[in-house]
């Protein structure tokens, strides 16, 4: 018989590359996955590893218990889903979760407190990832949903057990200081409108840098870019200096209070925000209670006006 936790283990490593980052994401030590693999090996009779540099290659027999491991964990899964199908279908246990940070705040959190009272048997366990990373976890078995978007309108490429399904548009508001001039601005602003302000945006590489180097890439005269932060909160402090102005994501916002107000722009930056899960946890209830609460903001966020 074979050891499914060695199973998991060599797909992770093949999947990563070595075994310390393999480790990392099962949450055990390199030693320990070294014994899985080992473990595994004596159980199908020939190596499944390769030294190759300062990582591991599969080989060929190796290949072929990966190629064969998804099959395998989706026959698992919808045994146990049967079970607890069986047992009325209530919610329960330990659900994974992994996010990137605003569908975190503006998803997640809001619904763990209702997922609270109405299954109180269920614990949601949220780790922050990146797109990909989240649905190579939910593909790999390290997480059991992930919320991701898509970057640059790109939409991640799930692999075939894994399916998709639409949560949310996310769009991009200006935020400013009550007194500043944009905040005068009643109709939505043009990229003309955005020329001679200075900015605080998030560090390149982030999906809401690309979507500020888009946002201004046919504004003329030089960017005045005079802050690089990454949290959103930290953003909107530096803009309530009355400084700099800055392109906030709906989800990631928090209230705005009294010196700020947000305004509309004519071509707003969106991101399509969607849930992806392991096509043999269709019938899982606690995936369907997750689903059923994750309920996107309703009506115009504080500070933009309904035009």
């Amino acid at each position: 018989m074979v050891d499914v936790g060695a199973l998991r283990a060599l797909r992770s490593v093949a999947e990563l590359g070595t075994l310390s980052r393999a480790a990392d994401e099962l949450g055990f030590t390199a030693s320990a996955v070294s014994q899985q693999i080992k473990r595994l090996e004596r159980q199908v009779g020939v190596p499944v590893l390769a030294p190759a540099g300062r990582g591991v290659v599969l080989t060929p027999a190796g290949q072929a218990v990966v190629d064969s491991a998804s099959e395998v964990f989706q026959a698992l899964e919808r045994c146990v889903e049967a079970a607890r199908s069986a047992s009325e279908g209530t919610p329960s246990g330990v659900l994974r979760v992994a996010a990137f940070s605003t569908a975190v705040r503006g998803l997640l959190a809001p619904a763990i407190p209702r997922l609270s009272a109405r299954h109180p048997d269920l614990r949601v366990h949220v780790v922050e990832r990146d797109p990909d990373q989240a649905l190579h976890a939910v593909e790999s078995g390290a997480a059991d949903l992930a919320l991701v978007h898509d970057a640059d309108g790109l939409p991640p490429s799930p692999p075939p057990s894994v399916v998709q399904r639409h949560l949310h548009t996310d769009v991009g508001d200006l935020v400013v200081h009550r007194e500043h001039p944009l905040a005068l601005v009643d109709e939505p602003l043009d990229r003309a409108d955005l020329a001679g302000h200075a900015w605080v945006t998030s560090p390149p590489g982030s999906v809401c840098h690309q979507w500020f180097r888009r946002l201004i890439a046919d504004v003329p005269g030089e960017h005045d870019v005079r802050h690089l932060v990454d949290d959103f909160a930290t953003q909107l402090s530096l803009v309530a200096s009355g400084e700099v102005v800055a392109l906030i994501p709906r989800l990631a916002r928090p209230p705005l209070g009294e010196e700020l107000v947000s305004r509309r722009l004519r071509r707003r930056p969106e991101r399509a925000v969607t849930a992806a899960w392991r096509r043999s946890a269709d019938a899982s209830p606690a995936v369907r209670a997750v689903l059923a609460e994750l309920r996107p903001p309703t009506g115009p966020p504080d500070g933009v006006k309904s035009l």
